[in-house]
């Protein structure tokens, strides 16, 4: 039972992350162009600006936080970071100016990078054949938090655009006073590592783990597979706006049956699929699928079938999970947090680069002097990615196939 309560500490705890970027997502637009003065084009190239600067942060912490809970414990890492993000959110709620709002984005990267300590939590007390199948549970609780975050947004929206922000960070408050009473450290003397700045820096624990066999190829997959799939929260709101005309609540109610369906997939249908395709081919299905529904998103007029099939994009959200499973079992037991935050950080360099490199995008096929006026452009983009995934992946293979 306390090893269930934790895992639901831990669920919860990645479901608010996911939540708190999902409660705001609907009002970005209105709220950038609100304190800068600007239009929806230049509001886009902001909000990359703050993405960006975010995932700086989870790219420079993700390995120092990972390997401070390797020495120190996951349970410190995790409940000191989720009362910085609750404060870190009220401010946002009173930022007045772009530069104040570029602050907290910096401040609340640096939280998000705790990710890597709550998967590697996930790891400690896993099986190594429960570890796919509960890496799907962490998808699954992104999932329900955009499910909530969008919709819950979407409806605050009518109250402006600062109510998201106060209750994102109540919603951490209140979680973080859930793990101090249930979480357990499952950090002891058998797999504690000495804390170490050549090794908690992301540029030497990216070599480190990139000299294990199998595991560069994975890294680069990683990056290249989040650096596409991030085109939904980088340009969705502008995207839909543009395209459909959508206001901030059906704008949260289209990501809110997203994450429904990302939940479904990767809290159940995952296990069947595993199953049935096994790691390798989950992953080769995940990218094939991904590909065609970029592909579709960018040419698709009508805002009511956008609709009905923004859900079933999830299906190809299986990848992740996957390939996080194959990756765990690569490594020891006292290296999975290093391990999980140079993940993070892998990710979070996709994230640096994707919001500046889709918006741009967006914004040269939607602004004055577009060559055409074309809002998916940054979908067809994503779709020539998850090609190049596809071939980095049959490259992986062949290699741990070959004696």
């Amino acid at each position: 039972m306390n090893q269930r309560l934790a895992i639901l500490f831990i669920l919860i705890t990645l479901m608010i992350d996911a939540m708190g970027i999902g409660l705001i997502l609907p009002v970005m637009p209105d709220l950038i162009r609100e304190v800068t003065g600007g239009d929806l084009s230049q509001a886009a190239l902001w909000g990359g600006v703050l993405a960006t600067s975010f995932a700086v942060m989870q790219f420079l912490f993700g390995p120092t936080l990972g390997s401070l809970s390797d020495r120190y414990g996951r349970r410190p890492i995790i409940l000191i970071s989720l009362f910085v993000m609750a404060v870190d959110y009220y401010v946002m709620a009173l930022a007045g100016t772009i530069w104040l709002l570029l602050l907290t984005r910096i401040i609340g990267g640096i939280t998000a990078a705790t990710q890597s300590t709550a998967t590697a939590y996930i790891a400690d007390i896993s099986k190594p054949e429960e570890k796919a199948a509960r890496f799907g549970l962490v998808g699954a609780a992104f999932g329900v938090g955009f499910v909530f975050g969008p919709m819950i947004g979407g409806l605050l929206a009518e109250f402006g655009t600062r109510a998201p922000f106060y209750a994102a960070g109540t919603l951490a408050l209140i979680n973080m006073v859930f793990g101090y009473i249930v979480l357990k450290e499952t950090v002891d003397d058998r797999i504690r590592r000495a804390f170490d700045w050549r090794r908690a820096n992301p540029f030497s624990a990216f070599r480190k783990m990139g000299a294990l066999p199998g595991v560069q190829r994975l890294l680069l997959l990683v990056f290249l597979y989040e650096f596409a799939f991030i085109v939904y929260p980088a340009t969705w709101a502008y995207f839909t706006t543009a395209r459909f005309g959508w206001e901030p609540q059906m704008i949260g109610w289209s990501l809110g049956a997203f994450g429904i369906a990302m939940a479904i997939v990767q809290g159940g249908l995952i296990r069947y699929i595993l199953r049935y395709l096994g790691e390798r081919g989950t992953v080769l299905w995940g990218i094939t699928f991904n590909a065609g529904a970029f592909l579709f998103l960018a040419l698709v007029q009508n805002g009511t079938i956008a609709l009905i099939f923004t859900p079933v994009t999830a299906l190809g959200a299986v990848v992740t999970p996957a390939l996080l499973g194959i990756m765990s079992r690569t490594v020891s037991d006292d290296t999975q947090g290093e391990l999980q935050g140079v993940v993070s950080s892998a990710r979070a360099v996709a994230m640096i680069l994707s919001p500046l490199v889709m918006t741009s995008v967006f914004a040269a096929f939607t602004g004055d002097g577009a060559p055409v006026y074309l809002p998916g452009a940054p979908f067809l983009l994503s779709m020539g990615l998850m090609v190049v995934c596809g071939l980095v992946y049959v490259a992986h293979s062949r290699e741990a196939a070959a004696p």
